[in-house]
């Protein structure tokens, strides 16, 4: 499952948000699984993740995205990407 969700400042301070470590990605697509829950608020850019059972989610700029654990899918990246990211 893939959770968007825009999220306030208050929201963001509170989870720590800006603490977080940062992953960049240039324009390219692949597969990717997760072995952990993972949560990221993206900084910039752009890109579609395809679950291997569900639907295409975009996501952008000023989204917080929570990745379930197990989660098999693509990763298109439309725009290099840059996002704070945390496993649980």
């Amino acid at each position: 499952m893939i959770k968007v969700e825009r999220p306030d400042e208050k929201k963001l301070d509170e989870l720590g948000v800006m603490s977080w470590p940062v992953w960049e990605k240039e324009v390219s697509e692949f597969p990717w699984e997760y072995d952990m829950e993972e949560i990221c608020y993206i900084l910039s850019g752009e890109a579609t993740i395809t679950p291997e059972e569900g639907d295409p989610v975009k996501i952008r700029q000023g989204d917080l995205v929570t990745f379930t654990c197990s989660l098999k899918c693509r990763w298109k990246i439309d725009s290099a990407i840059r996002k704070h990211y945390a496993f649980k």
